[in-house]
């Protein structure tokens, strides 16, 4: 899938994917999934080279991508199977009991796609660490990418993992941070000012670009910017500005829906905003 129009029909339907989990499991994350189903969708439906007819754990020969925010797992899901790797109606078991779509993604029930558990906010960077250099030494030219939201920074094993990639030349990691701003007990700038993220992962020795998260075409450039600038000896971060909620009038601009679902009349209002391009499950 290489149109940008195209794409875009798909990240909607995972909106509305999102908006319809959370409803019917009157439980979840809407707010951050619908900020990032653009890179989501970018990444599985043109970015990256993966086998959702063949999935295995160690994914030799394929990029490898990690949740580390784990609470956006609704859009993953979403991606995932309209990708390929499980049957769509299962979007409907989203965090019912027995599902393999937990509330954040887990190992033990062998959902296809999903490589480890996430949702302690601030591994995922020092998974993608170990991913990528068993790629290196294993001569494999496919890319790591990790997800990570920008209230996760807050976390110090982050920047240790930041130390640790730049020092070992991991230059077949490209990290993305949500930086929607927002964080489940307010703005992030009142709970935990960041400062100058990109002067901070500049200092620590990685490459940094900056995208509109919410702009396809904008999201399809900048991956191929960091694809280009691997190999060159320093991991690659881009700072993807988003918007919380985006789609939804309702939900943009406020913390407020990073962890509630919409009730009927809210369902039905995101639904007529958010149009139906794959068919809904």
């Amino acid at each position: 899938m290489t149109d940008i129009s195209q794409l875009s029909k798909t990240a909607s339907q995972v909106r509305r994917d999102i908006v319809r989990m959370v409803y019917g499991a009157q439980s979840g994350h809407p707010g951050g999934p619908l900020g990032a189903a653009d890179l989501l969708t970018a990444l599985y439906f043109k970015v990256m080279k993966h086998n959702a007819d063949n999935f295995s754990m160690e994914g030799s020969g394929e990029d490898l991508f990690f949740l580390s925010n784990g609470h956006l797992s609704a859009g993953w899901y979403s991606v995932l199977a309209r990708s390929g790797y499980f049957d769509v109606k299962e979007l409907a078991t989203f965090r019912k009991i027995d599902s393999r779509l937990q509330g954040h993604p887990a190992t033990e029930e062998g959902l296809p796609g999903v490589r480890v558990a996430s949702g302690s906010l601030g591994q995922g960077l020092s998974v993608a660490n170990g991913a990528a250099l068993s790629k290196k030494l294993n001569n494999d030219p496919r890319l790591v990418y990790c997800l990570m939201g920008d209230g996760e920074l807050q976390e110090g094993q982050v920047w240790e993992a930041a130390m640790f990639a730049a020092g070992r030349q991991i230059d077949n990691l490209i990290g993305i941070i949500d930086y929607n701003g927002q964080q489940i007990d307010g703005p992030v700038n009142e709970i935990m000012p960041l400062g100058d993220l990109k002067a901070k992962w500049l200092a620590f020795g990685w490459q940094v670009l900056e995208m509109n998260g919410n702009i396809m075409a904008e999201v399809i450039e900048t991956l191929a910017k960091a694809q280009s600038l691997c190999g060159q000896k320093q991991p690659v971060m881009i700072l993807m500005h988003s918007e919380m909620g985006y789609g939804v009038d309702y939900m943009m601009g406020t913390h407020e829906w990073h962890g509630k679902p919409p009730n009927e009349e809210l369902f039905d209002r995101a639904m007529a905003q958010l149009a139906e391009t794959l068919g809904d499950y």
